[in-house]
């Protein structure tokens, strides 16, 4: 028999730029976003019986480097890498144990420490990862001197352009209200408002891409602490944020078929979307906010359409209606998203989580969503994995 699972505790460091000598080592900073999950649930590190930690770029075991900041109790600790899905994934593998009652409680830690510059691959006498995904992209479109990954979704958002005749600067507009909503909040790392022209303006990169579409690297970490129903009530925890429904997805054949638009998970959202509202009872026009994976600009604008924000062809209307902002159908990133609050791979998808719970306990301050009971979550990882969550407040 499968049980609920309650989001008690989150907690997130402030990110920051890859450099910055004010910055904290993984363990220091995975610490901080622990301890601060912990406090947040009134939980104690000794009562946590399993832990699920996310990272990228870093050694076997950095994981439990961290944790062990916090304590060493001789817990399981797994280590997670899915690229930029990695947070989620950790989420979803907790999930499933506490759902399935091997544990009562557990805690998920997301941390990233990256390098200046764009993402590249780190061990070059083997297969690369993605190769699949690279060797189709070649085949799709024109190699260009730009990111490799602001090729990927900039071809992606080319392809949209192609099929639905829509201009540039609609994703620029994206920009514009990721850092409009960022400018509220004190954990964006870029929380400067930027003009429309401003963005057009920036270095371009890739099809509709310029550099102020795309996001940075970023250093940071998130956690969130995750129990039973019969454990939020032995610790006094009243009505919690909870997990009504969660999906991953990964690649189907037609990722690297003939788009670009799949090649960057487009299907995979679309179908864990589906399948998060058919296990919900909860459709995409009852969401209330959503954090959704805008590493691009493209990514953002695709994104509303899979996750049936829109209708698909759509989302110029949706974009220039302003139904992805405060006062419209939906408010999408509030946090400023991984465009103006960081992209730290192995801690996005807790970020988000962060942000959710948040949001549905009316606790997010000037970004608060006036009314938030319904959060939707989607995380995604090129290699790949889509991870798609719903959480809920009665």
């Amino acid at each position: 028999m499968t049980q609920r699972v309650n989001v008690i505790g989150v907690g997130m460091t402030k990110f920051f730029k890859p450099g910055d000598p004010n910055g904290k080592d993984y363990p220091q900073m995975g610490a901080d976003a622990v301890r601060l999950a912990l406090q947040d649930a009134g939980v104690d590190y000794s009562e946590i019986q399993q832990a699920w930690t996310g990272y990228v770029y870093g050694d076997s075991c950095s994981g439990h480097r961290a944790i062990y900041e916090v304590g060493q109790t001789g817990i399981p600790i797994f280590n997670v890498n899915s690229n930029c899905s990695t947070g989620s994934s950790a989420l979803f593998a907790a999930r499933q144990a506490v759902e399935s009652g091997a544990v009562d409680v557990a805690l998920v830690l997301g941390f990233e420490k990256m390098e200046k510059g764009a993402l590249g691959s780190k061990y070059g006498d083997r297969a690369n990862s993605i190769e699949l995904h690279g060797t189709t992209m070649l085949r799709l479109q024109e190699f260009k001197p730009a990111p490799p990954a602001a090729q990927m979704f900039g071809g992606a958002g080319a392809e949209y352009q192609k099929k639905y005749g829509i201009k540039d600067e609609i994703f620029g507009r994206i920009a514009v209200k990721a850092r409009k909503h960022a400018n509220v909040n004190p954990f964006a790392i870029f929380s400067d408002l930027v003009t429309l022209e401003e963005v057009m303006q920036s270095p371009h990169q890739y099809g509709p891409l310029t550099r102020l579409q795309c996001c940075p690297p970023t250093c940071g970490a998130a956690a969130a602490v995750l129990c039973s129903d019969a454990f939020a009530k032995k610790k006094g925890i009243k009505n919690p944020v909870y997990i009504a429904a969660q999906d991953m997805q990964t690649d189907l054949p037609d990722s690297f078929a003939d788009s670009m638009m799949d090649m960057v998970g487009y299907g995979m959202a679309k179908r864990a979307a589906a399948k998060v509202y058919e296990r919900a009872g909860i459709g995409a026009s009852e969401v209330n906010v959503v954090e959704l994976h805008d590493c691009f600009t493209a990514n953002e604008l695709i994104t509303y359409e899979s996750l049936g924000l829109t209708p698909e062809g759509t989302a110029e209307k949706f974009i220039l209606d302003g139904d992805n902002t405060y006062g419209g159908k939906v408010v999408v990133n509030p946090s400023g998203g991984l465009l103006s609050k960081g992209h730290p791979l192995g801690a996005t998808g807790l970020a988000q989580c962060t942000e959710l719970v948040w949001q549905l306990r009316g606790k997010a301050d000037k970004r608060q969503v006036e009314g938030a009971r319904v959060a939707l979550q989607h995380n995604i990882g090129i290699g790949g994995a889509c991870v798609v969550t719903m959480y809920r407040k009665d």
